[in-house]
């Protein structure tokens, strides 16, 4: 092997060498002069030397374009700032609902109505933008983002249009204050503007062309995403990879950790910038103390938040999924949401902000408080209620949002959780740009701060160790319930980091980890991931992995469930076989062997293209030419047999000196009778490679000079011909159908086929699981 790769190496520099040779010299063997270096132009005068270093350094710019770092920095900066507007216009749009609210505080009924008609005009604003611009644009974007990187190619969901459709849409959604989130729709985003500078960076070089190098740049992106969504370089990367790849390839780990790190660093510059923050910190930061974060007898209670998370994840997904089914199943409510399509978007979210009217049932919920706030409020380092007593806690700020005269702080959190979790599953169907994880972050959130705060209440003065007293810290409890639930819904461990990144904290590394495993151990074993769950709804085309309890299907193996009687096409076949495998089959692509006695196999054939060979050979062009040398024959107009031969195949010849062309595409249009099944030629450029050198054994020779000249004489006699006689197609059904079966019976020309010569292939024994 490594003396055949010295081998084919040195021929290539040898081949390499007479081409440039070749080149060198002119057609006529004279040698070309040489073109005058564009330097030479710039060495004359007294600015030379300043010339000559600006070009110097623009060739250098221009070629350091394509490497990698450039690329990585360009998709960082771009996605922190496009992050950053998006979060500054988000925050204006919730600003402006709560100026209205609380500017029409002297009438509840105006005020309902600026509550409800607000979300409800942005919603529907950013459903018929969505689904007029780009309708790929809806939903979450990660179910897409797996299907793309396992090599499927899904049409306009990486384009600039879908791009400004998810950018704006996503920013209404949010602004409307619905349970959405936003980490899914920004993986998608992110690709698209991966996918956009590749196609931008592809002027400078030809690098970014390639098939390989744009999946390794998309799988940065993924990880961009999240890193500029939460600022959490570390997380997103695993995220990333744990959501979107199933084989990770090592070379791109540094892609993701460069371009995640750069861009979380931006967005965090930016908001330093404007003023937000002091410093570059945390998202979400928390104060917890360090000495004694938790004692080793509160593991258990972590323990059961994990695992009840996992219930409470399997549940979320399930609902998710059975909302939509139920949608699509019910004829009459499907047909009548199709023709209204902007109705189900603004119904649902009239009925979700209804239930959160803050004087409504909005106060037993902390109905007011955006999702960034009532984040903040939950990893609050202070126990809101002392033995189950909430007057002893002085609520201040947007604590007083979960502050009610007549209930205690369990009754808000537990209405909280309930409602919460149905209306994010409801608010997820809807069809607009937007995730589920930043919901489900929250409701983890609000479900740990309950357990946090019942064990407050059950041990008030702390639990003991070593006669010091430790209170219990009931945001810890919340920040374990966040990640265990969006651990569990979307069947990840990286959650865990990203809360560490988000919080600044690292203290309560242990029991975020127990709690994360334990629920995605049960949640795993109830129910797929929600982006696995959205794949399955959409039906994309995605193989998922085998989980627990598939054991049987690594013993299924191909011979078990393979196809036996195909259909093939063999290298020495008539034009009569073609048509029979074509009226007998309905394969998309047809394999191609030797011969029906070996059956060595040497590629697979389109049928599309098959069909084009069928239609060529029986062309009407072909036919009115036969026509056309039979006239000529009888008229004593005899032309050499070398000039017909050139004259019919002038595109299937090639010499050593031809020019490289593309492959013939037959330039017919209408199909004859007896072939209404196949499709037209030329109705699609698939890809291929023509096997020349192993198909060409009866391809016509070069053509010398007195050929070209017979030829040349030919066409001229015929044109001449032509003017005088309008021959039109004057031969009789039955002498078409004579002549038709004459050419059926001639051996079939592959030199002018795409042919595949190393098509996917597995043997009888490959396991189902491979």
């Amino acid at each position: 092997y490594g003396r055949y790769t010295q081998d084919l190496g040195t021929f290539a520099k040898d081949e390499a060498a007479r081409l440039r040779l070749q080149q060198g010299q002119g057609e006529g063997g004279t040698p070309r002069p040489r073109r005058p270096s564009e330097l030479l132009e710039y060495t004359q005068g007294r600015c030379a030397p300043c010339r000559v270093c600006a070009l110097q350094c623009q060739r250098f710019l221009i070629s350091k374009v394509g490497e990698d770092w450039v690329f990585l920095i360009l998709l960082g900066l771009v996605m922190a700032l496009v992050s950053w507007a998006m979060d500054f216009a988000i925050a204006t749009c919730l600003q402006a609902q709560k100026w209205m609210y609380g500017g029409l505080d002297t009438n509840v009924l105006l005020q309902y109505l600026a509550w409800v008609t607000y979300p409800t005009v942005l919603i529907t604003f950013s459903a018929g933008f969505t689904q007029i611009l780009a309708p790929q644009a809806v939903g979450s974007g990660i179910p897409e983002m797996k299907t793309i990187l396992r090599g499927v190619v899904l049409k306009e969901y990486l384009t600039l249009k879908t791009f400004v459709a998810k950018v704006i849409g996503l920013t209404c959604a949010l602004g409307s204050g619905m349970p959405l989130g936003k980490e899914g729709p920004f993986v998608h985003i992110a690709s698209m503007c991966a996918a956009l500078l590749c196609r931008f960076l592809s002027l400078f070089g030809g690098i970014y062309e390639n098939e390989a190098r744009n999946i390794e740049m998309l799988a940065a992106a993924c990880a961009v995403g999240v890193g500029c969504c939460f600022a959490a370089p570390i997380g997103g990367v695993l995220f990333s990879i744990e959501v979107t790849s199933t084989f990770f390839a090592v070379r791109n780990y540094w892609r993701g950790f460069f371009a995640a790190t750069f861009s979380a660093f931006i967005f965090r510059v930016l908001a330093v910038w404007n003023k937000d923050e002091e410093t570059i910190t945390a998202l979400f930061k928390t104060r917890f103390r360090l000495d004694f974060p938790f004692d080793l007898q509160e593991l258990p209670a972590f323990a059961v938040i994990g695992i009840a998370s996992g219930f409470g994840g399997a549940l979320f997904v399930y609902l998710n999924r059975k909302i939509v089914q139920f949608m699509r199943r019910q004829k009459t409510i499907n047909r009548f949401l199709m023709k209204k399509r902007l109705l189900f978007p603004a119904l649902v979210t009239l009925i979700i902000s209804t239930l959160t009217f803050p004087p409504g049932f909005g106060q037993f919920m902390a109905g007011q408080l955006t999702q960034k706030e009532t984040l903040v409020t939950l990893f609050d380092n202070q126990t809101w209620a002392k033995q189950g007593l909430n007057d002893e806690f002085e609520y201040l700020g947007i604590l007083e949002a979960w502050h009610h005269p007549r209930s205690n702080v369990f009754v808000t959190l537990v209405v909280f959780i309930l409602m919460k979790f149905w209306m994010s599953a409801l608010a997820t169907t809807i069809p607009v740009p937007c995730g589920a994880f930043m919901p489900v972050f929250v409701i983890g959130a609000a479900f740990g701060r309950l357990v946090g705060e019942s064990m407050a209440a059950w041990f008030p003065d702390g639990i003991h160790a070593n006669s010091n007293t430790y209170r219990i810290v009931p945001g810890g409890y919340a920040v374990v319930g966040a990640a265990a639930l969006s651990g569990a819904v979307t069947h990840t461990v990286s959650t865990a980091v990203i809360v560490f990144e988000l919080t600044g904290q690292i203290s309560h590394i242990l029991p975020v980890m127990i709690a994360v495993i334990l629920a995605n151990a049960v949640a795993q074993s109830l129910q797929p991931s929600l982006y696995d769950s959205i794949i399955r709804i959409k039906k994309l085309p995605y193989l998922p992995e085998l989980g627990w309890g598939h054991h049987e299907k690594y013993n299924v193996r191909v011979e078990d469930i393979m196809v036996r009687d195909i259909r093939y096409v063999t290298l020495n076949c008539k034009y009569r076989d073609l048509q029979h495998v074509l009226q007998s089959t309905k394969m998309k692509s047809l394999p191609m062997v030797e011969s029906a006695e070996s059956m060595i196999l040497l590629g697979s054939i389109e049928r599309a293209q098959v069909g084009a060979l069928l239609c060529h050979q029986l062309s009407p062009e072909r036919r009115l030419q036969a026509l056309r040398q039979k006239m000529l024959a009888g008229d004593g107009h005899r032309l050499s047999d070398a000039s017909i031969c050139f004259q019919i195949s002038t595109e299937a010849s090639s010499g050593a000196r031809a020019a490289p062309r593309k492959p013939l595409k037959p330039a017919l249009k209408r199909v004859p009778s007896s072939l209404a099944e196949t499709p037209p030629a030329g109705t699609t450029d698939h890809t291929g490679i023509a096997l020349k050198s192993l198909f060409c054994a009866n391809a016509a020779a070069e053509p010398t000079e007195a050929q070209g000249m017979a030829y040349r004489k030919a066409k001229h006699v015929r044109i001449s011909i032509a003017e005088e006689i309008d021959l039109g197609d004057r031969m009789t059904p039955a002498e078409i159908l004579e002549w038709e079966e004459q050419q059926l019976d001639q051996p079939v020309d592959f030199s002018s086929a795409k042919i595949d010569p190393a098509p996917f292939q597995l043997v009888e024994h490959t396991s189902l699981h491979k």
